[in-house]
């Protein structure tokens, strides 16, 4: 284990922690909080960027009421100053390093909320991603992930709502190479993007913290994945760590998971759970595949702006819809329950599901 109080810091040079440094063009260190109600309502999210090389910095604050998801979108010119942790409306304090983090966003067109993250446990460290497209890294980072207890309050349009007793969720930092900003005019030679699947499931049980995550190419072999367990009040020594097989359905004529089945080999986790759907969160909400606030894009100095997104309506097979966080409940098969995320993208061709275009559905 190698995490350290500096590595909840948007201080890193690469993908490794901050024992090391070097640097990128496409280098990101990033902020992400989710949260939600013991019966996963009221879902919301944060993501928090941070790109050295392009002198910018972005966040997003997203939330669902109703059908509709409301988001706040902020943009601005870094100025070489990586701690400040603030941009326009939205900032973060870090309470105590790898344990509660507070986030404030100012009233901005009408949404404002502040809310204070904290740990159950330890960190985990996933492996690091690493996949190249001939000699170019697509991707290669690290990230930490903790679920937490989350306190607080969100106000939309003048009403204040508090966060409901027992909110639960879950919080990342991840450093290293990701594609942002502007897209790279020059492809590799024969290096195109192939298919991409990714799902990750941070569950929050009444008695620890399970999480599981897969990266599989287009025909479902696993390049980067792990399950890990960890009980509350873990510290780095107590979390166990196996593997997880994932079997998915998804929604007709969408790329959006309908639910699942996870089997485990890991010490104090059930040995298989299912997850059914509560809801829906659109990622584009915090920048992600988003045609206009993707990460890393220039503003200008600054620039915040609010966005409504329907969710009954919008296009299910458009790009910046396939990436979704869906809340799930969670039923083990030793008879316990929990509640979290089942978070979702694939992009192209996926054989064991049946996808065989960029953007087509399932049958």
């Amino acid at each position: 284990m190698v995490l350290s109080r500096g590595d909840d810091y948007p201080i890193h040079q690469t993908p490794e922690p901050i024992a090391y440094s070097g640097t990128d063009r496409n280098f990101y260190d990033r902020y992400f909080f989710n949260g939600y109600a013991p019966d996963g309502s009221g879902f919301f999210a944060l993501a928090f960027g941070i790109y050295p090389q392009l002198d910018i910095v972005d966040a997003h604050f997203s939330f669902i009421r109703g059908d509709t998801q409301h988001c706040v979108h902020a943009s601005a010119e870094m100025g070489m100053e990586r701690m400040a942790l603030s941009c326009g409306p939205i900032s973060i304090e870090i309470v105590e390093p790898l344990h509660a983090l507070k986030v404030k966003v100012e009233e901005t067109e009408g949404i404002a909320a502040e809310f204070t993250f904290t740990g159950r446990a330890f960190p985990i460290e996933e492996p690091r991603f690493t996949h190249r497209l001939g000699p170019r890294a697509f991707m290669d980072c690290t990230r930490m992930t903790q679920n937490g207890h989350l306190t607080g309050w969100i106000s939309l349009d003048g009403e204040r709502h508090s966060l409901a007793q027992g909110t639960a969720g879950t919080r990342d930092r991840s450093w290293g190479i990701r594609p942002i900003g502007a897209s790279d005019p020059q492809p590799i030679p024969g290096h195109q993007l192939p298919g991409f699947f990714w799902q990750w499931t941070p569950i929050n049980f009444d008695d620890g913290s399970l999480f599981f995550h897969v990266n599989n190419d287009e025909h479902g072999e696993a390049w980067n994945t792990r399950a890990a367990w960890a009980p509350d009040g873990a510290d780095a020594r107590d979390i166990n760590e196996g593997v997880g097989s994932m079997r998915t359905r998804l929604a007709p004529d969408t790329r959006w998971p309908s639910g699942g089945t996870l089997s485990l080999a890991l010490k104090g986790a059930p040995e298989q759970v299912t997850f059914e759907p509560l809801g829906r969160f659109q990622m584009r909400g915090i920048g992600y595949t988003h045609p206009e606030w993707g990460h890393g894009l220039h503003h200008g100095p600054l620039r915040v702006s609010r966005e409504d997104i329907d969710l009954a309506t919008l296009d299910p097979l458009k790009p910046e819809n396939i990436h979704v966080q869906i809340p799930i409940r969670v039923t083990g098969s030793d008879g316990r329950s929990g509640i979290g995320i089942f978070e979702q993208l694939i992009m192209g061709r996926f054989a064991p599901l049946g996808l065989t275009e960029m953007l087509d559905g399932a049958s």
